[in-house]
């Protein structure tokens, strides 16, 4: 009997461990079952763009059946309830029960609200396909109200809560979105106010100052207002309370300002932290071999700096690499375990149409060439994904 693999989410890491495991493996050789609440997978690197409404969010989703080998890879479309791992099955919420020898947990993440009252119930979050279309649809709602009612400017007032790598590209395509909306619905620009609210005492927290300037330059010009250093407090239907007591109000409130792990994961007896798990070199749970975290999910320390590595599209892909290799040793029996290292080949982040900041390796890019860096490394992921096929259909260029 073959040995069976369950895989659960297809992020990043899942279906990158899915895409390998289906060339590296012969036909038969093992089960290999993924499960997914949606029948594709989604660019969530892209999704601050139809957040902001500069792309259409169909440009983010990939037809999971595009990408994967049916005759070599189940795919069950369903939501994950709970993991009984000394069981070794998997609950959906159907009812339906899977059972495994090895399990892939790939769920992604939840946000994380540190405590701030309010924040769940008033704040949109940039995490799916359809969170991203609610927003969206809601700053062209807030833009028709204010036509209809035009002494309340806060409906266009647009309050962003974090300055990492979301909220900061996030704000650059609301920025270049605007000019755009105001033509629409004939309002005056000057009405209209972002604002971009870190807790940190920076944006871009851990990023490299000089391009952390440049950056909220460019955003600046564009016009949006930081406030740096200033933690949220409270989040209320008409806006935002601030720690150092001053009120902002706003008809929208975007959230990026962090996230946990899936909380199923922790529901299901795992040991976390802020929903994470701290893997071991190969990927796995403590005291569950058979069970291998990636992406959101994983917790892995940098051993040069003892500080987490950052829940990246990039580390979630390596991971899916690394693990498949390792999955296949184990069917096969043959060889060693490979550890996951992390290898960062470089970090860019969007400012908006035609701007960017980004390392690749020790040399700092900006504007044009950062643009188009993000845009090779995008297109690289679709690459290995669907190969030319996909890059052609979803090219950005």
């Amino acid at each position: 009997m073959s040995t069976k693999i369950v895989i659960l989410g297809a992020g990043y890491g899942g279906i990158m461990t899915a895409v390998k495991l289906q060339k590296m493996l012969n036909y038969n050789e093992a089960q290999v079952t993924l499960v997914n609440k949606h029948n594709y997978h989604y660019l969530t690197t892209w999704l601050h763009e139809p957040a902001a409404g500069t792309l259409h969010h169909d440009n983010c989703r990939i037809d999971i059946d595009t990408v994967i080998d049916k005759n070599k890879i189940n795919f069950v479309k369903g939501t994950v309830e709970s993991i009984q791992p000394e069981q070794c099955t998997v609950s959906l919420a159907d009812g339906t029960s899977i059972d495994y020898d090895y399990l892939v947990v790939g769920l992604g993440s939840e946000p994380e609200t540190f405590g701030i009252q309010g924040l769940k119930e008033h704040a949109f979050s940039i995490r799916s396909i359809n969170s991203v279309r609610m927003i969206k649809e809601h700053i062209e709602y807030m833009f028709s109200r204010f036509r209809n009612e035009p002494n309340r400017t806060d409906f266009l007032t647009f309050i962003v809560g974090g300055a990492g790598f979301t909220g900061i590209e996030f704000v650059g395509e609301l920025a270049d979105r605007i000019p755009e909306l105001c033509k629409e619905f004939d309002v005056d620009p000057s009405l209209v106010r972002i604002y971009n609210i870190e807790a940190a005492p920076t944006a871009l927290p851990g990023f490299d100052p000089e391009l952390v300037d440049y950056a909220m330059n460019i955003l600046r010009d564009k016009g949006v207002t930081f406030k740096i250093n200033t933690p949220i407090k409270e989040c209320n239907p008409d806006g935002v309370i601030l720690a150092d007591g001053e009120e902002i109000k706003a008809g929208t409130i975007v959230w990026t300002g962090g996230v946990r792990g899936n909380s199923i994961i922790e529901k299901s007896g795992f040991e976390v932290m802020r929903g994470r798990v701290k893997v071991d070199d190969y990927l796995r749970a403590p005291g569950h071999d058979n069970v291998f975290i990636v992406g959101d999910g994983a917790l892995i320390f940098n051993e040069e700096n003892g500080r987490p590595y950052p829940p990246t599209a990039q580390i979630a892909m390596q991971q899916g690499d690394n693990l498949a290799a390792n999955l296949v040793s184990i069917v096969r029996g043959n060889g060693q375990l490979k550890k996951f290292v992390p290898e960062l080949k470089g970090t860019v982040a969007s400012l908006g149409k035609g701007e960017a900041i980004g390392i690749v390796g020790n040399k700092k890019i900006y504007g044009n060439t950062a643009a188009l860096m993000k845009k090779v490394i995008d297109h690289r992921y679709l690459y290995l994904l669907g190969g030319v096929g996909l890059v052609l259909k979803k090219s950005k260029f």
